[in-house]
């Protein structure tokens, strides 16, 4: 059952919300770390979570699954290059870390980042 298994809406219809997370993926698997709101890096933590731990174990099924969600070889090959350095972590791959406040609106800033 998927009862209280809700996303943050974002503001954003569905196809954008999508687009949005697959490109604050990729952004923090080519650069190993991005700094945007909070509740957007929220979200792409638990989106990026949920790759890694599909990532530690090298299949076609997973290689095809995670090219679904990303839709870029670079991070498909890099994000599995990754995953090797938790194979014995079960969980928590990347970090939430406050920055302070964006200037134009007052936004909460975050910086997220892979755990070494």
């Amino acid at each position: 059952m998927r009862h209280r298994k809700s996303n943050k809406k974002l503001n954003k219809p569905t196809d954008q919300r999508l687009a949005l997370l697959k490109n604050l993926a990729v952004s923090l698997i080519e650069h190993s770390r991005i700094i945007t709101t909070q509740t957007r890096a929220k979200q792409a933590q638990r989106f990026v979570e949920l790759l890694v731990t599909k990532s530690k174990v090298d299949s076609v099924e997973n290689r095809r699954y995670i090219m679904k969600k990303l839709n870029n070889k670079v991070a498909l090959k890099k994000i599995f290059s990754i995953s090797k350095n938790y194979t014995d972590r079960k969980g928590g791959y990347t970090k939430l870390i406050n920055v302070g406040f964006r200037r134009g609106d007052s936004a909460t800033l975050s910086l997220l980042e892979f755990v070494n």
